[in-house]
C-alpha cells in the first residue's frame, strides 16, 4: 500500500493508521479534513502496516515505527505553517509517542479509538495466552484471525468486510490476521507511552466509541486523566464500535476533528 497525500492549505495533519492496516481505513475522515482545507498525509509504515506477502518476520521494532512517523512529521513541518498528528487505534498510541517527544512542535492531536489495553467486549477470553506465545517459536506460527464484528456496528459494511476477509488477506479495516510479533511490539510501545503522557502538551481531542469492541472507553478516560495538554476534549460516540473512521459515526468523527483543528490551528 502506497502512502496517500491529499494536498490542501498551509495547515497539515499527519494521520497514522492502525496496526497491520493501511491508510485506506482513514480515507473517509481524511477526505473531509481535506475538503475543510487541510493537507492530509497518511504514510504506510513498513513493518507496522500490512502489505501483501508480509509474514510475521516482516514486523519491525516499534522504535522503527516511531522513527518513520517522526521523519514524516518533520518533512510536513518543513512545508506547512503547522502540523497536527492523529491516528486510529495503535496509530493513536503512536501519535502520542510522537507528541511526547516533540512537545509544542505538534500543533494538535486527533486521537481516535486510542488503544492502551486490548480490553473491548469482543476480545477472546484466551487473549492472556499471547504472553506465552511471545517468547516461543509459536509466535511465528499463530495469528489472531479477525472476526465479526470487525470493529463495525454498521451491519451492511460488516457483511461486506466478512466477504472480503473470506477470500483475501486484507480489507479496508486491515489484515485478516494479526500476528503475535506485531501485537507484542504494539504492547511494548504502549508500556513506554503510558508513563510519558504527562509530557504530551499539544491540544488533544480524544474520540472513542462507548461500545468499542477492541479497546473500551477506559482507554479514552486514561488518556484524558494523564495527558499533559491544557486543552483536551473527549467525545464519546454512541453508534459505532472500534473502527470509528469508517463506521456509522464517521461523519461526526470528521466534523468534530475539523472543529477542533480549526480552533487550534487557525486561531
Amino acid at each position: 500500500m502506497n502512502p496517500i497525500t491529499l494536498n490542501g492549505g498551509e495547515h497539515a495533519i499527519l494521520l497514522l493508521h492502525g496496526l497491520q492496516s493501511s491508510p485506506a481505513e482513514l480515507l473517509p475522515v481524511a477526505k473531509r479534513l481535506n475538503q475543510a482545507g487541510y493537507t492530509v498525509h497518511m504514510p504506510h509504515i513498513q513493518g507496522y502496516g500490512f502489505m501483501h506477502g508480509d509474514t510475521p518476520r516482516s514486523v519491525t521494532h516499534w522504535q522503527d515505527w516511531h522513527a518513520k512517523a517522526l521523519a514524516e512529521f518533520r518533512e510536513l513541518k518543513q512545508k506547512h505553517a503547522s502540523v497536527a498528528v492523529g491516528g486510529l487505534c495503535i496509530g493513536a498510541t503512536l501519535s502520542l509517542s510522537i507528541a511526547a517527544e516533540l512537545g509544542d512542535e505538534v500543533s494538535a492531536l486527533v486521537l481516535m479509538a486510542t488503544t492502551l489495553w486490548y480490553d473491548g467486549w469482543s476480545m477472546p477470553w484466551y487473549r492472556f495466552m499471547r504472553y506465552v506465545g511471545y517468547y516461543s517459536p509459536f509466535r511465528y506460527i499463530y495469528s489472531y484471525r479477525e472476526r465479526e464484528p470487525f470493529g463495525l456496528k454498521n451491519e451492511q459494511l460488516r457483511k461486506w468486510i466478512a466477504r472480503e476477509m473470506s477470500h483475501k488477506d486484507s480489507s479496508i479495516v486491515g489484515a485478516s490476521k494479526l500476528n503475535l510479533p506485531a501485537i507484542q511490539e504494539a504492547e511494548r510501545m504502549i508500556q513506554v507511552v503510558k508513563p510519558l503522557l504527562p509530557r504530551v502538551i499539544a491540544p488533544a481531542i480524544i474520540i472513542h466509541a462507548e461500545e468499542d469492541d477492541v479497546s473500551s472507553p477506559r482507554n479514552a478516560r486514561y488518556v484524558a486523566e494523564h495527558i499533559g495538554s491544557k486543552a483536551a476534549e473527549t467525545i464519546l460516540l454512541h453508534n459505532s464500535y472500534h473502527m470509528i473512521t469508517v463506521d456509522n459515526d464517521r461523519e461526526l468523527v470528521a466534523s468534530e476533528s475539523i472543529r477542533f483543528l480549526n480552533a487550534h490551528l487557525r486561531n
